[in-house]
């Protein structure tokens, strides 16, 4: 439920001042009455009625799931496979906030607010996302100076990473370390790997900034509290 002038200006109709106007005016209708009072609550299935011109409205919604291996981040797949939004029970139409891999698991954001998805994905702005990596093959001191001081490759330039190594398994060739990006580019982090010669075995997001899926199962989801939207939207206008 929000303010009633505060979802005609979220609409784009006016400002806030000018919606506390029409409400105070008589102009504004919530399900066919007359609504003068300020501060009046709605939600996305009240009508609301501005000078005869009926308001688009859509409460947003925010969510946090914990994606599992084998569903995609797309609405539809003509293939017919999971898609990460089938596990959100809601009847708003949700999209993901970015994407994951197929085969990748861990963090991700849902949500309906096209504001708020371009806030966290634009380039310009640097959200610090981490990532679990279980490697075939053990990073070279080399490879980890070139991840700290920014990737190049003939295809990319990557910025400057953060790496802390978890596990190093010799007689397997392997090894396990976290991952701190502030990019999102597609397989970022598949492709950083490959371009220096390793494979990827697992992928696992572990936060998108603050937000992380501790003590959730994979395909367990909840929505996201008012004051962690309100600091990702800081957080990303301050990486601006």
């Amino acid at each position: 439920m929000e303010r009633l002038q505060k979802v005609i200006a979220n609409a784009g109709i006016c400002s806030r001042r000018k919606a506390e106007e029409y409400i105070l005016n008589g102009k504004v209708f919530v399900n066919g009455e007359v609504c003068k009072r300020l501060g009046t609550k709605v939600s996305g299935n009240d009508t609301i009625e501005i000078d005869g011109q009926i308001l688009s409205y859509q409460e947003k919604e925010y969510y946090v799931l914990n994606k599992p291996r084998g569903c995609i981040c797309t609405n539809e797949d003509e293939k017919q496979r999971k898609t990460a939004v089938s596990y959100i029970d809601t009847e708003s139409r949700i999209y993901c906030v970015g994407r994951l891999d197929y085969d990748t698991t861990g963090v991700l954001l849902l949500t309906n607010d096209g504001n708020f998805c371009n806030l966290m994905t634009h380039p310009r702005y640097h959200l610090p996302k981490t990532y679990r990596v279980n490697l075939q093959g053990t990073l070279k001191d080399e490879d980890i100076k070139k991840i700290k001081k920014g990737l190049h490759t003939k295809e990319e330039k990557y910025q400057p990473a953060r790496i802390k190594m978890l596990e190093v398994d010799p007689t397997r060739d392997r090894c396990q370390f976290e991952l701190t990006i502030s990019e999102g580019k597609n397989h970022q982090v598949k492709n950083m790997m490959k371009a220096l010669g390793y494979e990827v075995r697992k992928l696992h997001r572990c936060s998108f900034s603050f937000i992380n899926v501790e003590g959730m199962k994979p395909g367990e989801y909840r929505k996201l509290k008012p004051f962690e939207v309100k600091k990702l939207k800081l957080a990303a206008q301050e990486g601006e």
